[in-house]
């Protein structure tokens, strides 16, 4: 596998009315820890301007903690507007709590590896550098 030439470009995000961001500032210390570059937007974000953010930042991936069950409406959301933006090589990912079946309609869609609460930080670190190193030239 090909080496990093530069530390890997986290967005971690909280999108919409949910007011919990322990896990998503747990994930962006763990992250960071793990020789990442994080960037946290804080909560209440819009999908418009997590992608917005995840532009200006030139990110390697974003990270959406959600706890409020608006997954299958924030997810696509963020995606097409991915998409729009010609952000192909840019991995969305996420966790929180989502049921399965949504997880797997989600990946069907093109979101990432989405994970449950309970999944190792450093699982969830190896799975973004690995999928980085994959999929992004620098």
């Amino acid at each position: 596998m090909k080496e990093l030439k530069r530390p890997v470009r986290v967005l971690v995000a909280k999108v919409g009315l949910d007011g919990h961001d322990r896990g998503a500032k747990v994930i962006a210390t763990a992250l960071r820890d793990a020789g990442m570059e994080v960037i946290y937007t804080g909560l209440r974000q819009t999908p418009e301007m997590v992608v917005t953010a995840a532009l200006q930042e030139d990110v390697d991936a974003i990270g959406i903690s959600i706890l409020s069950g608006a997954h299958m409406t924030v997810f696509p959301k963020v995606l097409q507007l991915m998409k729009e933006k010609q952000m192909n090589d840019v991995l969305l990912t996420g966790g929180g709590i989502i049921p399965d079946e949504d997880m797997k309609q989600l990946k069907e869609m093109g979101v990432g590896e989405l994970f449950a609460p309970g999944t190792t930080t450093q699982h969830i670190a190896e799975y973004i550098k690995a999928w980085v190193k994959e999929h992004r030239e620098f």
